[in-house]
């Protein structure tokens, strides 16, 4: 396809009730019936962002996933988020993107937020995910990773569109603004990104900010602020493939490699 609807969905969350969570979203996306072919969630959509791990976490084949499988086959929509994923021993924020086909990606958050104290009850992911979709290749990440460059790092153009799910609250948003509009910038592509709002079980307000940008840094869908909603843009494939085309400077970019404990690239 060589275009692509996305509409992100800004909302608030109840803290910790997952049925609750789930009620709201099959509401919404019965707006959203035939309007989009992705619809991305905040991160932690079901839960908010809590430490609760042992209570809330559910493996890929609990509840909250099968509801989505469900839903996005019903809804004839791809929907990505992020959950409290229990794999074995270990919890994981883990990231998902699934088609109505029934296709399922995951991606295990990298970046634990460790002034919230996510590395102390979570495991860090160590492999990226990119999704094919549609005639399109999807980055998926989860808030805090949108700090680290690197790691979002376009080689070769190897994705047309990154998708950031997020919990980012009021007093940092200036971040979240800048570095959305910073990565559609250097990455040459396009870059969703989904904020939640209201206020956390911690009493942690969050705003919104929910937004997506051009392969040229242009707004082209925003949510406001404080407000739960919807907004969609249309994505156009030959177009970003035209300006890499005449403006290549990936063809320049620094060559790198990534080491640590547990991935290397």
């Amino acid at each position: 396809m060589n275009q692509l609807r996305v509409s992100i969905l800004q909302t608030d969350i109840a803290w910790e009730n997952k049925q609750d969570n789930l009620r709201r979203l099959r509401e919404k996306l019965e707006t959203l019936r035939g309007a989009a072919e992705i619809v991305v969630l905040p991160e932690t959509f079901s839960t908010g962002f809590s430490m609760n791990t042992d209570k809330l976490a559910e493996p890929v084949t609990g509840d909250t996933i099968t509801t989505l499988r469900q839903w996005a086959s019903e809804y004839r929509i791809a929907i990505a988020g992020s959950y409290i994923s229990r794999e074995r021993h270990a919890y994981y924020n883990r990231a998902f993107f699934i088609t109505p086909e029934g296709e399922t990606y995951f991606y295990d958050k990298r970046h634990l937020f460790r002034m919230g104290s996510e590395t102390e009850h979570f495991t860090a992911g160590s492999r990226r995910t990119i999704i094919p979709y549609r005639g399109w290749n999807i980055l998926l990440l989860v808030c805090y990773d949108l700090r680290f460059p690197v790691w979002s790092r376009n080689v070769n153009n190897e994705y047309d569109l990154v998708i950031y799910v997020a919990n980012w609250p009021v007093p940092r948003r200036k971040v979240w603004d800048v570095l959305l509009q910073a990565r559609a910038l250097e990455n040459i592509c396009y870059v969703c990104g989904v904020n939640r709002v209201g206020t956390d079980g911690n009493q942690f307000p969050y705003n919104g900010g929910s937004a997506i940008y051009s392969y040229k840094g242009e707004l082209m869908a925003q949510v406001p602020d404080n407000e739960e909603g919807t907004a969609t843009a249309t994505l156009e494939l030959p177009a970003l493939q035209g300006f890499r085309s005449k403006f290549p400077a990936w063809k320049d970019a620094d060559s790198f490699i990534i080491v640590s404990d547990n991935n290397s690239r």
